[in-house]
């Protein structure tokens, strides 16, 4: 790719290294003692993070294969890059990446795919990992919405940062009612991580994989400017859970809710 026409990329750079420290994270699976009525907006919060924390001491170790794919449409040109990936993760914050194919555009395997796992790794160290994770420390939990019908995820938050950085996000997070594990999240970022950036739709979708909840797919689609669009997606597939600690907590309930 000419010099000239990097500019109309270096948004998707911007893209690439928010993108990564969107979560991601595993969580643990629990053994939960559910209420006869819906629980409040602060008890699904505390549980939330309980089995957050829960997830970091129970799984030590796992292995799965992702797809990572970014289509950009607009100028100077329309643009597919793909890479497939074996990575490995071992406990505290470890996590090691081969990279199996890679087919499109080389400017963007090599300038936004591979810096998504450069950042990934990154986004692993304790400083970075605190900051963005989904507590009451870093968000403000503004609403709960219960919707029994939703698939065993009925607990619905809204979430707002308390402090808009571009590593953070806003919009609403599903809730399982039994592991209190993350189902879903639709978001867009807390702060646009670039001027040439007008909008940027998140989605995030996690599955149950044994006894903890995994990534099995992430899209985030970015309206440029100058009438561009990104899509870049991550599928994630063959997980294999190689060491993890029993999880036994209950939860307790308050009486009456």
């Amino acid at each position: 790719m000419a010099l000239r026409n990097q500019r109309y990329f270096v948004p998707l750079i911007a893209f690439a290294a928010w993108f990564s420290l969107a979560p991601s994270h595993a969580f643990a699976q629990a053994t939960t003692t559910l209420a006869a009525e819906p629980m409040t907006l602060s008890q699904v919060v505390a549980n939330m993070v309980e089995r957050n924390a829960e997830r970091a001491r129970a799984l030590e170790s796992y292995t799965g294969k992702r797809l990572y794919e970014l289509n950009y449409v607009g100028l100077p040109a329309g643009l597919h890059a793909d890479m497939t990936v074996d990575m490995t993760y071992n406990a505290p914050a470890s996590k090691e990446f081969h990279v199996l194919s890679e087919n499109g555009s080389r400017w963007i395997v090599n300038h936004v795919l591979r810096r998504l796992i450069d950042t990934e790794k990154e986004a692993l160290e304790a400083q970075n990992r605190a900051g963005v994770e989904l507590t009451p420390d870093n968000y403000e939990f503004t609403a709960l919405a219960y919707e029994p019908d939703k698939g065993g995820c009925p607990y619905v938050l809204s979430v707002q940062p308390k402090v808009a950085t571009k590593f953070l996000y806003r919009g609403r997070v599903w809730v399982d009612d039994k592991d209190f594990a993350i189902c879903r999240i639709e978001a867009e970022p807390a702060k646009n991580p670039s001027f040439w950036i007008k909008k940027t739709e998140i989605h995030h979708v996690y599955q149950k994989v044994g006894d903890f909840w995994l990534p099995v797919e992430n899209q985030s689609v970015s309206i440029l400017r100058f009438d561009g669009r990104a899509t870049l997606t991550i599928k994630y597939k063959d997980y294999e859970i190689r060491t993890a600690q029993a999880s036994n907590t209950t939860i307790d309930v308050p009486a009456g809710h």
